[in-house]
């Protein structure tokens, strides 16, 4: 079932503004910082917030008008909202009682989702017996045993600890991939949107600001909180042949010749710090002031301020050789191979 939306909501000074497709059994996830317009967009999608302007329309009927019980859409909350008083089984089985299946052939399709999600041996605990993963696998039970026609998933993971997050990613991933209609998923984590979206869509201040699969989103981010997102240093000016000017006349040399107006971008792992200007004179150096010291996976992330922000990445021995400390005046470089220039 093939989604097709334009969602207008005006709420005390926020507007959002969002077209938004998914095709049948494609999975879209919605990405952006908090208040970016995530949550209200998928409300809106299950009806639970009126439009302002625009419509919804899925595999060619409107949506929007319909009241959220009439749209045979699938919901996963945050928290899941499983009735505490009913058992795991009669908590999937509400979903088909509530399309008017009788209740005997909707605690069988209770079973068979339980089954499916790998409870068979929980069907009567009620929720509180009930671990967070296998919490969220009964609400993705309740969700698909309605035989929805889209589904919603609204931060499906965040209430799971790291171990069980990565189980039960790897099983949500599988159901989604034999759903057959759309699913809109909205989160936070990056893994989690690249592991189990076909497709990204970056929303901020309500709208959409890039769009496209993982490999376009991490390789051309096209704002600074996408590039954050995919860990890069990001910049926009104006190229003239390999030569990029930045807005406050600092300059860049990239890899590769360009014209016009472009994003610039390379990864805090190609710039080196030094004590002192380094010999030689690399094309893109500039003297820099360490502002911040975090500690990156293995390494450290290292925030310089100056007249090129940029982010560094570099081993703890470095750092203490270096003295890298917030304050540190040093020296920064990066080679021009590693800046890459794209149409902005």
């Amino acid at each position: 079932m093939s989604l097709a939306a334009q969602l207008v909501i005006k709420r005390d000074g926020f507007t959002l503004d969002v077209d938004l497709t998914a095709e049948p059994g494609e999975v879209v996830a919605l990405l952006g910082p908090n208040g970016a317009g995530k949550t209200t967009t998928l409300r809106a999608l299950a009806g639970l917030l009126p439009l302002d302007g625009g419509r919804i329309t899925l595999d060619g009927v409107r949506l929007d008008g319909l009241a959220p019980e009439q749209r045979r859409i699938g919901v996963v909350f945050q928290d899941y909202l499983l009735f505490p008083h009913l058992s795991a089984l009669d908590n999937v089985a509400f979903g088909p009682r509530c399309r008017r299946v009788p209740r005997a052939e909707a605690r069988r399709r209770a079973q068979e989702w339980l089954t499916r999600v790998g409870l068979t041996e929980h069907v009567r605990k009620k929720p509180r017996q009930l671990s967070g993963g296998q919490a969220q696998r009964v609400a993705l039970a309740r969700a698909l045993a309605s035989e929805p026609r889209m589904l919603l998933l609204d931060e499906p993971l965040a209430a799971l600890d790291a171990r069980t997050r990565l189980e039960t990613r790897a099983q949500l991933r599988g159901h989604l991939a034999a759903f057959p209609g759309a699913t809109v998923l909205v989160t936070h984590d990056p893994l989690d949107a690249l592991m189990l979206a076909d497709r990204l869509v970056i929303i901020e201040d309500g709208r959409v600001v890039q769009t496209g699969d993982a490999a376009t989103i991490t390789a051309q981010p096209r704002t600074d909180y996408v590039a954050r997102l995919v860990g890069l240093n990001l910049y926009r000016g104006h190229a003239d042949g390999t030569t990029v000017t930045l807005p406050d006349g600092f300059t860049l040399v990239t890899g590769a010749e360009q014209q016009g107006e472009v994003f610039v971008a390379f990864p805090p792992s190609a710039v080196a710090l030094y004590p002192t200007r380094p010999d030689g004179s690399p094309r893109n150096t500039w003297p820099a002031t360490v502002t911040t010291v975090s500690r990156q996976g293995d390494s450290l992330r290292i925030d310089l301020g100056g007249p090129l922000p940029a982010a560094a990445d570099v081993t703890p021995a470095a750092a203490v050789h270096l003295g890298l400390e917030p304050g540190r005046e040093i020296w920064a470089s990066v080679k021009a191979t590693e800046v890459r220039a794209y149409e902005a």
